[in-house]
Order: C-alpha cells, then sequence, then structure tokens
C-alpha cells in the first residue's frame, strides 16, 4: 500500500530524495505540512548554524498569510536530537525568536549524526514529520554537504506516495 510522502529536491546538489510522511505519529503537524503541500513549493534551504548536521528550510511568512494551516502546532512525536534522515517540522510562536511578529515554520533536513535542537533561545523541541527512505539517506547526507558548501539554495517539496 502506498503512503503519503514529499520529494525533496535541489538540483545544484543533486538533492532527491523521498521521504514517508508520519500521521500516526504527529497528526496536526503533517497536516500542516499536507495542506502546505498541497501544491509544490520552492523554499530557500540553507545549513543551520547550531544544530549541527541540517539543512533548515523556513517556510515564507508570504506562503502562509491567510491560509487556514496558519495556526500554533503541537508538539508530537519530538526530538531534541535528529537522527540522520529525519525530517523536522519546528515551531516558534510570534515574538518568541528575535521579537518578530510572525510565527516562524521551520522544514529541518537532518542529514548526520550530532544534531541537536539548541538554539540562541535555548532547546525548542522539533516533530519529526516523516523520514528519508533508508536507501536514500547517503545520497541526503552527500547533496547537504554540497548544499553546506555552496550556501543559500531553493529546495522543492511536492506530495508523492512512496
Amino acid at each position: 500500500m502506498k503512503e503519503p510522502a514529499i520529494r525533496i529536491t535541489e538540483p545544484g546538489s543533486k538533492l532527491s530524495v523521498t521521504a514517508r510522511l508520519l500521521p500516526e505519529k504527529a497528526p496536526e503537524n503533517v497536516a500542516f505540512l499536507l495542506a502546505y503541500l498541497a501544491q509544490s513549493r520552492v523554499v530557500g534551504g540553507i545549513h543551520a548554524m547550531w544544530t549541527g548536521p541540517e539543512i533548515s528550510c523556513p517556510v515564507p511568512s508570504a506562503h502562509l498569510e491567510g491560509q487556514p494551516y496558519d495556526k500554533p502546532l503541537p508538539a508530537e512525536n519530538v526530538t531534541l536530537t535528529p537522527q540522520p534522515g529525519d525530517i523536522v517540522l519546528s515551531y516558534v510562536p510570534p515574538r518568541v525568536w528575535g521579537g518578530g511578529p510572525n510565527a516562524i515554520f521551520d522544514i529541518g533536513l537532518f542529514y548526520g549524526q550530532g544534531a541537536r535542537l539548541f538554539f540562541p533561545i535555548g532547546w525548542l523541541a522539533g516533530s519529526v514529520v516523516a523520514q528519508v527512505l533508508p536507501e536514500e539517506r547517503e545520497q541526503l547526507a552527500a547533496a547537504c554537504g554540497v548544499i553546506r558548501g555552496n550556501g543559500a539554495c531553493e529546495i522543492s517539496f511536492s506530495l508523492v506516495e512512496a
């Protein structure tokens, strides 16, 4: 039986992986992604500064304004130490990070050992919403290493079945 998944690509690094969604473990967070990705999206990605082996993809505020999915997310299937292949959705309420008026929704692509969700504002539990297929995790790590070297990029997300 096919399951809902996310296709994640970035041509400059040859990133091309599929991550199975985990609706049974993180239902509201996965519902956010399903609604957000009802149309394919391109989101800016950059290697994270504080969390270790992660490509951080903050959802642009313009993608959220006036949308029914722009609402606080509960902590579900939480982690402070994401594992290689984990796709983590982090939610930060308005005015918490730097006093900004908008909430932050960040899709984190974790690709190596030693990751931690520790920021200048402290520990922030994130919800593991999907996992890259085991056979594609080496390709994820290699591509994320290229992104780290190249700097900011544009990552495409689309819904598929795996």
